[in-house]
């Protein structure tokens, strides 16, 4: 039997990553965009790096019903039967509860990876590895395992991971903390036991699901009704009805913190959740007075460090910018100082206000 067969992945592309706008909308979020430029979409290149991992039927992709042509666009090689649609946004706990049973049904020795749609790694070899490495671990262990990425620099816009074991991995996860004042993430810099929180988890459905008994027994009784209706006609009309009773909340805060055998693997790859527009800079950014230009041939004159983005290929010209954020889109034009991400949904509702819930 191949080894990969138990291998199934789940990618979350549900988000609308409004920080990314003008760009990223809710009728096209950023999953959908080729940020990068490389010439395949976020999802199109989280899809990819699975390859030899998981094989090609067993990858679902869990996103909202409005993005299901999206999913299908991106990625025809991919079964509608594998497309997981929510009816009603409800963060990351109950879709990934609903798909587990899913993939319970079909393979009840099964062990899933879960992947966000719109992060970037790089160094794939390394991913691939790591990755395996976890398959096999869950596979022979009752944890629940997710990635810790070692930290570079006291970043407050990540999660932290605090290990009991530095230098071992897995090892076991002593505490959570979400995105921690500066002072305190220079704190855990130092200490060195601390890792940034990537969001990628693999464990055995069968232990998932056992942790979800133990923390959230009434939304797996909720989900658990629909198992008759899997693959069958039934099945939409069932999620439909049910599926909005389900409560709002993460998989982090619904099992991650109160289950009492997690584990974290330091990931040997390269990771960037890109969050913003200046975390896509840093990604991209080589040279430290490099402007960066994405789908766009850039003049700059006496100007650096600048990222720009068109979303129609065409030359952009700049003079005496140091630091910005320059997105062209066809009708939005987006300037704002480097770093300063926080504002841009601000800016967005004002948008908003002079144009229209079409620009959003």
């Amino acid at each position: 039997m191949n080894e990969t067969n138990n291998n199934f992945a789940l990618i979350m592309a549900g988000g609308v990553g409004s920080r990314f706008w003008p760009s990223s909308r809710a009728s096209l979020p950023k999953q959908f965009l080729d940020l990068t430029g490389v010439g395949r979409t976020l999802l199109q290149q989280t899809y990819d790096r699975l390859e030899g991992i998981v094989p090609s039927d067993q990858v679902y992709i869990l996103t909202n019903e409005r993005y299901k042509s999206l999913v299908k666009d991106q990625l025809p090689e991919v079964n509608v039967s594998q497309i997981i649609c929510e009816p009603a946004m409800r963060n990351t706990a109950p879709c990934l509860l609903f798909a587990a049973l899913k993939i319970q049904h079909n393979n009840p020795n099964a062990s899933t990876v879960i992947l966000p749609s719109d992060h970037f790694v790089a160094d794939l070899p390394s991913f691939k590895e790591d990755v395996l490495a976890a398959f096999s671990h869950v596979s022979r262990h009752d944890e629940l395992l997710t990635f810790g990425i070692p930290p570079t620099s006291p970043h407050t816009g990540y999660g932290y991971l605090q290990v009991k074991e530095k230098d071992k991995s897995p090892s076991p996860i002593t505490a959570f903390t979400e995105k921690p004042t500066l002072t305190k993430a220079a704190t855990f810099l130092e200490a060195g036991n601390y890792f940034w929180n990537a969001g990628i988890f693999v464990w055995s459905i069968r232990v998932l699901l056992n942790a979800f008994k133990d923390h959230q027994p009434e939304m797996l009784a909720l989900m658990e009704a629909g198992i008759r209706t899997f693959d069958t006609e039934e099945e939409q009309s069932f999620l439909a009805e049910e599926y909005p009773k389900a409560e709002s909340i993460s998989i982090d805060y619904a099992i991650m913190e109160k289950a009492s055998n997690i584990s974290m693997i330091k990931a040997g790859f390269s990771w960037n959740d890109l969050g913003t527009w200046t975390s896509l800079y840093d990604q991209l950014s080589t040279v430290e007075d490099e402007n960066i230009a994405v789908n766009a041939d850039l003049l700059a004159d006496e100007s650096n460090r600048n990222m720009v983005y068109s979303s129609d290929k065409k030359l952009i010209v700049v003079k005496g910018l140091e630091d910005f954020v320059i997105v062209e889109e066809k009708d939005v034009l987006l300037i704002y100082p480097k770093g300063d991400d926080q504002s841009v949904k601000e800016l967005r509702d004002k948008a908003k206000g002079i144009a229209g819930e079409s620009i959003a």
